[in-house]
């Protein structure tokens, strides 16, 4: 080896030894002054360097053993230094993972469940702008906000994008770049832009596309009543039928809708 490389090689183990050195100094954990700042912080729970934007901290609870991926954004409120009342606004359970690059915006309610995984630059908050007033600019009028749930067990996919008002069961699989807004009952794979339900899990048969799901799952008093021609729409969880076919515990997903469906509520004997 030359003398150039040998210099080379030695810079560069100086220079990887040293990033290292910092990154752990730079970690954020129970045992360090940044880490005083959260409402709470589980122990082994770390929030890996270089951190994202995180301010809020009074207002942000993370359970045990939770690890933060380098660069994620958490935040609680519009800004540092305002004063968001007595109750946490942001809360990550116990053995979750975030992936690097993601953000977590939270103003009123944002509770991620235990053992939740995510990929990177996943998008989580409570809030979005409205549009009410055509003449006001967007990025002017009031805000709102409507609280998050994520269930616990539940992995969300690279790039995914969760919307104010969501509320994800347990177990659930939310794939990559999927743009979700509703409720999803638990062991659902959510999937699209908009996200809606492309599998269920159907004890004693395994995951099933939602007809098959809910065809499995339907009490026999509701598929009668389907059979007879009800028009309520609402069967439960997963059914079919009728005229509106929603299915999920608040609609997580529509069957029937589109000319196959209306093509079959005209053939309804309802």
């Amino acid at each position: 080896m030359s003398i150039r490389g040998a210099i080379r090689r030695a810079a560069g183990g100086l220079i990887h030894r040293g990033w290292a050195a910092i990154r752990a100094a730079g970690t954020v954990s129970p045992a360090n002054p940044a880490g005083y700042r959260f409402r709470r912080l589980g122990e082994g729970t770390c929030l890996s360097f270089p951190v994202g934007a995180i301010f809020g901290e009074a207002w942000i609870e993370i359970g045990e053993h939770t690890l933060v991926g380098e660069r994620v954004s958490i935040s609680a409120g519009m800004g540092p230094g305002v004063d968001l009342g007595p109750a946490s606004i942001v809360r990550i359970g116990g053995s979750c993972s975030i992936g690097r690059g993601s953000h977590i915006v939270g103003h009123q309610s944002i509770d991620i469940g235990d053992h939740v995984f995510t990929g990177p630059y996943v998008y989580i908050t409570d809030q979005n702008h409205v549009y009410d007033d055509p003449e006001t600019p967007i990025g002017r009028q009031w805000p709102r906000n409507n609280p998050v749930v994520i269930g616990s067990g539940s992995w969300l996919g690279t790039g995914a994008i969760i919307l104010p008002g969501t509320r994800i069961g347990r177990q659930c699989v939310v794939a990559g770049g999927a743009v979700v807004r509703g409720e999803f009952p638990d062991h659902s794979v959510i999937a699209g832009v908009p996200a809606k339900v492309v599998r269920r899990y159907v004890p004693g048969d395994g995951w099933l596309p939602p007809h098959l799901a809910g065809s499995r799952t339907q009490p026999a008093e509701q598929t009668e009543a389907v059979a007879d021609g009800g028009t309520s729409g609402n069967t439960g969880t997963g059914g079919t039928g009728g005229t509106g076919g929603d299915t999920g515990p608040a609609g997580a997903e529509r069957v029937g809708a589109g000319p196959a469906g209306a093509a079959e509520a005209r053939l309804s004997p309802g």
